[in-house]
């Protein structure tokens, strides 16, 4: 998976566990309390992109439904790619909210807001403890 494909999709993901969250189906399993400026900073990139806007909204509607998120991972990747800013600022805030996650067993990843990600036949490494439970 190229970088900027993992950060949209970090993103999306983040973007799911916030509005998970605002509905109380996640409450208080974050360490991170980022995702609303995550998602304002979306906001402000998509502005004037409706197509873009209505891909965000969808998913902050119904974030189980995976057509919306695919298709706010592909708007995602190409504000991106149009705006190095945007990329940085993306990056970095998904960065925090990884190092965030951190606690005696590490970053965590909730199968459910990953579980119809794409899978690319590519070297994966993993470092550190790893437990699968």
């Amino acid at each position: 998976m190229d970088p900027i494909t993992a950060v949209a999709a970090a993103g999306v993901a983040l973007v799911v566990k916030g509005a998970l969250e605002a509905t109380g189906q996640e409450a208080g399993r974050s360490g991170w309390s980022g995702g609303a400026r995550l998602v304002e900073r979306i906001r402000a990139r998509f502005r004037g992109d409706s197509e873009a806007e209505t891909a965000l909204e969808r998913v902050a509607d119904a974030p189980d439904d995976e057509s919306g998120r695919q298709e706010l991972e592909r708007m995602l990747a190409a504000h991106m790619l149009r705006d190095r800013q945007f990329e940085d600022d993306l990056r970095r805030m998904v960065d925090e909210a990884v190092a965030a996650g951190g606690g005696p067993g590490g970053p965590q990843v909730s199968a459910a807001l990953i579980k119809n990600a794409q899978v690319f036949n590519e070297k994966v490494e993993i470092k550190g403890d790893w437990n699968v439970s």
